[in-house]
């Protein structure tokens, strides 16, 4: 008995405290419309992007290989270092190409004492011929043997040309600035005349290049936007990258280049970036995602993403509360995401309430009471405190501990 009589009391309490608001049901025994809490549209100029994957590339790579062959008698830099253009980083034994060089200003010399003698007896020959002592065919003849002569100081001057070309191509420069990579090959190693294996690479790495990759596809679906779309001049055309462990690179780059060529076997076109890279932060060969804008659509819609759902179809709905304050389902055709948000470009109108909470209690057709997201955050409790009291709960606890 003492326990029913402490059930009828704690009844008897509760229903004491619903005229204090606690009751689910209105005066006339139905239930109220559920609150929902909402977010008033608008719209606005929206610059779409395409997130493309990409990797860095050096803006300009030379391989260094001989001109000449012979044996490496040093290695005039540091591995990883940066060099610049003209500085020498391999010596190949010269001596060979020395003795060619003297053979052929040996050459040279002997031509044009040649030449100069063969010049002479041309212009005794005109004497004479002029003096009548001498045929024609002797002035001729000597005429002939200077010009053949100086033809042969020409050639033997090229042959030196050549000897002394090689001698200078013993020591292998830096063809342009940039960062040096590995040495290929250690002094003493016999090396050939533009062998396949590089000696070592150089890479100019600021600024850096990036090439991404866009399906043809979407090239086409960007186009087909028209004109309208286009980014209007002034308009802000930074692209920003993404690294691999999900951090933002703090330069940003401009779109520098296209190929206008896809692809036969992946449908893609390779578009070029620039970015500035004072600390060599990126490398060659990482990959990377690039955030392009490429079009801008005006009075587009950024609906929160908590508002949208998708149907049995996989189509994206959300729930809008309209002047009736009843809901309505509505089918959206979304671009692309922008952070928590997407844009929307047809479903959604400037000053539509999408229902962002409360879902869960409602359906198309149902009547809501609605309530803005910030005001609605303003009347939440805060995180941590207590919520209001129950009246009577002080009791109930006292007789339940009883």
């Amino acid at each position: 008995m003492a326990t029913l009589t402490r059930i009828l009391v704690l009844a008897g309490m509760v229903a004491a405290a619903a005229p204090h608001g606690l009751s689910a049901q209105a005066p006339g025994g139905e239930m109220p419309p559920p609150a929902v809490t909402v977010v008033t549209l608008k719209a606005e100029d929206v610059t779409l992007t395409a997130t493309l994957p990409g990797r860095a590339v050096a803006s300009a790579e030379a391989e260094l290989r001989p001109q000449v062959g012979g044996l490496i008698v040093e290695r005039l830099f540091e591995e990883g270092s940066h060099v610049a253009k003209g500085d020498p980083l391999y010596r190949i034994d010269p001596r060979t190409y020395e003795a060619a060089v003297a053979q052929a200003r040996a050459a040279s010399a002997q031509a044009q004492a040649q030449a100069d003698a063969a010049r002479r007896e041309a212009e005794r020959a005109v004497t004479l011929r002029d003096r009548r002592v001498a045929s024609e065919q002797t002035q001729d003849s000597a005429i002939a043997a200077r010009d053949a002569a100086e033809a042969a100081v020409k050639a033997a001057e090229a042959q030196l040309l050549a000897a002394q070309i090689d001698l200078d191509r013993t020591t292998i420069t830096a063809p342009i600035d940039g960062v040096i990579g590995l040495a290929q090959v250690s002094p003493g190693a016999l090396v050939t005349a533009g062998q396949e294996t590089p000696l070592a690479v150089i890479r100019r790495i600021d600024p850096i290049r990036v090439d991404v990759t866009q399906s043809a596809a979407e090239i086409i679906r960007w186009q087909r936007m028209g004109p309208e779309a286009a980014l209007p001049e002034g308009a802000d055309r930074t692209v920003t990258l993404r690294l691999a462990d999900g951090s933002t690179y703090e330069h940003t780059g401009s779109l520098t280049a296209a190929e206008p060529h896809v692809d036969e076997t992946t449908g893609v076109i390779t578009l070029r970036m620039e970015f500035a890279n004072p600390d060599g932060f990126l490398l060659p060969g990482m990959f990377v995602l690039a955030d392009i804008p490429q079009a801008q659509l005006k009075d587009a819609i950024l609906a929160p993403q908590e508002g949208v759902s998708r149907d049995r179809r996989g189509r994206p709905v959300a729930m809008v509360v309209n002047d009736q304050n009843v809901v309505e389902e509505r089918v959206l055709e979304i671009a692309q995401d922008r952070g928590s948000r997407w844009v929307v470009t047809d479903g959604l109108a400037p000053g539509d309430r999408v229902i962002v909470a409360g879902l869960q209690r409602i359906g198309p057709g149902a009547t809501v009471v609605p309530q803005e997201r910030a005001a609605a955050d303003a009347a939440a409790p805060a995180e941590g405190q207590p919520s209001p009291a129950v009246p009577g709960a002080e009791d109930t606890a006292d007789a339940s501990g009883n």
